[in-house]
């Protein structure tokens, strides 16, 4: 079947706002499902435009729109993470939804779709009930932002995201029109990321990131607050949802939304829902085989649109699905996909590895050891973190998680390093992961992070999964807690991201704990003042403490089995 192209329809919303939409359809007579993806980051990309036309030459209609105040649709554009009651998302996916369903080429049924911000417009336009809404596709958001934050500015993402999207207010002002590619040579070669090291982050100049600056800063100021908050909107949410990710999407949170639905969403619809997860970061083009220096096997490729387009013609058109269970999930090491009934798995075991050493384990090179056994009087490790001279992401360019080698950053002494023996039997680990570290440092505020590694035969370490905890909100985000004492010792807890992967025989598993992961995540400045604020950065004389009172350990889900 080949498809109708229609460019820029005009599209009325409640309060007379025209959006802006591209149509593909069959270029057939009848009458036919419609997907409604809308985005801020330009319709006429080329992704969504080949997954539009691979959806149109399948029998449906695919519409793409420009959300509110960005590229060729009018009115004021408001980011998202600022909170949902500064946007008119939900208003304008509901009309939207109800147009497109009106449509002469419409049967009456539309399903939502998108990746990152478009999964939040769609769920933002399902929670607001538009009628004719049958399905929803979301992939790469997270339900709360908090989980993905952690109440930390993520200094390198955000702002070259900040970057691109002030591009189109520039465009909009009379400026230059740009394409994505054009962007990103100026924020890399011109600009050679020099905002991220910029003091006090709030005083950052308006030209940098002209038409959205004010709502950069106020951003700043939000970061412990929950602005997108999806757990309230998940009982509003009346159809069949598929969520997808993977397991290096820094938006990860996008199982929250598996969760939320299957525990608040509408009783009727529980076991309806999907959770897909495999081994890809953030990026719906990039559903890759190849990630970084991994090889994942070639069930590991897939194409966005093929995804898509199972799950509607399951939920639009009544076809059985490829597989009808309900999550599906590729396990790294073994590079297979497993079917299962359930997230979390059932007969998860949460298996304690304790730190040990002989308080050496600074670097590659120290004595650092994760074991079975509890500590009984190691000696403390301890390091210096100097925020001029942070430990920096081992991520992709555009700071986003990939697999990547950990070798760049094996010297450093202000990382501590903690690893099993080389292991005599394969181990499955799908789940969350967490650490529980004793703690203590001179300064009043500071960063503790971890990341686990896969260490290969070869001595190659490959970063599994990551998490930071800020010790301020220690005790959660609503109010901080008191400052750090220099003469006392905490016990705190990281979340890290879940994973899914099995540490094969003769692989060694790793966890790095250190105080910085720049620009992923600011850099905290050892005072207790607010980031945005201060332009101060001190050094702080960290310690880890492992003995038997109080013994730091890494908690993995070992899973014995797996089903599929």
């Amino acid at each position: 079947m080949t498809h109708i192209f229609e460019e820029n329809i005009s599209t009325a919303m409640r309060d007379g706002t025209i959006l802006r939409c591209d149509i593909f359809r069959p270029d057939a007579p009848g009458q036919y499902p419609v997907l409604v993806s809308r985005t801020p980051y330009d319709k006429t990309r080329t992704a969504y435009r080949r997954i539009a036309a691979h959806m149109a030459n399948n029998g449906y209609v695919c519409i793409l729109q420009d959300i509110r105040g960005t590229h060729a649709s009018d009115g004021t554009y408001y980011l998202a993470r600022n909170g949902r009651q500064d946007t008119r998302d939900a208003e304008d996916g509901y009309d939207t939804v109800e147009w497109a369903a009106a449509l002469p080429c419409s049967d009456g049924q539309v399903c939502v779709w998108g990746h990152s911000y478009s999964s939040w417009s769609a769920w933002v336009a399902a929670g607001a009930r538009p009628p004719s809404l049958k399905a929803l596709f979301g992939s790469g958001m997270a339900a709360r932002i908090l989980d993905n934050t952690r109440g930390i500015f993520e200094t390198g993402r955000r702002l070259h995201w900040m970057y691109q999207q002030a591009a189109d207010m520039r465009r909009r002002a009379g400026g230059p029109a740009l394409t994505k590619a054009e962007i990103d040579a100026r924020w890399y070669d011109v600009e050679r990321f020099k905002w991220v090291w910029f003091l006090p982050l709030g005083d950052i100049p308006d030209s940098a990131f002209p038409g959205l600056t004010d709502q950069l800063k106020d951003y700043m100021r939000k970061q412990t607050v929950e602005t997108w908050g999806f757990d309230d909107v998940h009982p509003d949410v009346t159809v069949p949802t598929c969520a997808l990710t993977g397991w290096y999407d820094r938006i990860i949170g996008a199982i929250e939304h598996y969760e939320g639905m299957e525990a608040n969403g509408p009783a009727d619809l529980r076991g309806q829902h999907r959770l897909i997860v495999g081994p890809w970061g953030h990026g719906m083009a990039a559903l890759n085989q190849h990630v970084g220096p991994m090889d994942f096997g070639p069930d590991a490729a897939a194409l966005y649109e093929d995804l898509l387009l199972e799950w509607c013609d399951e939920k639009l058109k009544g076809r059985t699905p490829v597989d009808p269970a309900p999550v599906r999930l590729f396990v790294m090491g073994e590079n297979r996909w497993h079917s299962a009934q359930q997230w979390p798995l059932a007969g998860t075991r949460h298996t304690d590895f304790f730190l040990r050493s002989q308080g050496q384990a600074n670097s590659v090179a120290g004595d650092g050891r994760l074991e079975l056994a509890p500590p009984q009087d190691d000696p403390a490790d301890q390091f210096t973190y100097d925020p001029r001279d942070p430990v920096m992401s081992l991520m992709g360019r555009d700071i986003q998680m990939e697999p990547r080698l950990q070798a760049p950053n094996d010297d450093r002494q202000d990382i501590l390093v903690y690893q099993t023996a080389p292991l005599d039997r394969p181990l499955r680990v799908i789940g969350r992961v967490s650490v529980e570290l004793w703690i203590g440092s001179d300064a009043p505020d500071t960063d503790f992070t971890v990341k686990l590694v896969d260490v290969r035969p070869d001595g190659s370490a490959v970063n599994v999964s990551y998490g930071i905890l800020r010790c301020r909100y220690r005790d959660g985000y609503a109010a901080d807690a008191a400052p750090l004492r220099p003469d006392r010792s905490y016990r705190i807890r990281i979340e890290l991201n879940p994973t899914a992967i099995v540490f094969g025989a003769g692989h060694r598993i790793r966890l790095d704990v250190s105080s910085s992961d720049f620009p992923n995540f600011d850099r905290n400045h050892n005072t207790g003042r607010d980031f945005w604020s201060d332009a101060e950065l001190r050094p702080a004389r960290q310690s880890v403490f492992h003995d038997h009172k109080r013994a730091s350990r890494l908690v993995l889900p070992v899973i014995d089995n797996t089903a599929g």
